[in-house]
């Protein structure tokens, strides 16, 4: 039975795709037969049989037999499939891509990826009759993102690729101007929409991340020979910050209250966590990682409903802060 389902799933997510090569194949071949579907398919000749019948009946395609040229043609050249049946489950499939292209949005690749769904579009038919409602049931929210300029964004590229020296004016985030930098670029990393460039500072030992969207002024310089060693040199952690810190990673440890015990369990928040709920209700939440300052705003955005534990330093940061939160109250 289990075998079965498998088969049915199968050909209801292959169906369509044949059904629609099959359908160019005609309009485009000269005269294909069946053993020539059959081979450009790889199905047996009772499958084409049944599609082109299912393209007869269900889709009215006015397919023919010629007897002459021992194949099949349209007598109307006109023709082609208008309808196509997506499943509730490829609908969500497809969705659920589209947080990911909000990545996007403010860069050129935004434009790109817009050319490459319209090119999609038009070779799919005009009409598109959907088994589901979802499309108007979901809507998705994404995290603002910051706006980065096409000359920027493909001179990092290029960059990155070239292994060329970058020379460019940076903002960092609490800064009113810019100053001049220079970096070996490395390695691109998008986190949570952001975009950011990690490479070695010249004259010095040590490995630095800069912000696209804080960049200006890019100009290319000399190309240089990368450290094939780098990845031993930079301490990053993906899970909570991509600035290189040089500091060892620390056990974070975490009390968070029964209030959101669940949004906390249903999570993975560290690829390398303890995560436990307390007879009280309340959970123990622990990782290792060497980005305090990125777990500090993270810890901060839980309110009230989280304590730390550990380190202290961690803990000293987390009092700190909500002390000048405080004192910006009382004025």
């Amino acid at each position: 039975m289990e075998t079965e389902n498998k088969s049915k799933q199968k050909e209801n997510h292959t169906k369509p795709l044949r059904l629609f090569k099959i359908e160019q194949a005609i309009q485009n071949l000269s005269y294909p037969n069946v053993e020539r579907l059959q081979k450009e398919l790889e199905v047996s000749r009772r499958t084409i049989l049944r599609d082109i019948d299912e393209l007869k009946i269900y889709y009215n395609a006015p397919i023919e037999y010629d007897r002459i040229k021992k194949g099949y043609y349209y007598s109307d050249n006109t023709y082609f499939v208008r309808n196509m049946l997506l499943t509730e489950s490829e609908v969500f499939a497809v969705t659920g891509i589209l947080p990911l292209m909000e990545r996007y949005n403010n860069t050129p690749l935004k434009n790109t990826i817009t050319k490459v769904y319209e090119t999609l579009s038009q070779m799919l038919p005009n009409q598109v009759e959907v088994q589901s409602s979802f499309m108007n049931d979901v809507e998705f929210i994404a995290d603002p993102i910051p706006v980065i300029p096409e000359e920027i964004f493909y001179s990092v590229f290029k960059a990155t690729k070239l292994h060329k020296i970058m020379k460019f004016d940076y903002r960092s985030i609490s800064a009113t101007d810019y100053k001049p930098h220079e970096l070996y670029p490395y390695k691109i990393y998008n986190q949570k929409g952001d975009w950011y460039i990690l490479g070695s500072v010249p004259n010095h030992e040590s490995f630095a991340t800069f912000t696209l969207a804080r960049m200006k002024n890019i100009e290319l310089g000399d190309a240089f020979k990368p450290d094939p060693d780098y990845k031993n040199k930079i301490h990053i952690d993906p899970n909570f910050g991509i600035w290189n810190n040089n500091s060892k990673p620390q056990n974070i440890e975490l009390i968070f209250d029964k209030s959101i015990n669940t949004y906390i369990l249903e999570r993975t928040w560290h690829k390398n966590q303890q995560c436990m709920q307390n007879k009280d209700g309340s959970v123990y939440l622990s990782f290792e990682s060497n980005q305090i300052q990125e777990t500090l705003y993270w810890v901060l955005h839980f309110g009230a409903a989280v304590t730390v534990i550990n380190p202290p330093e961690l803990k000293e940061l987390y009092e700190a802060e909500i002390r000048k939160m405080a004192e910006k109250l009382k004025k």
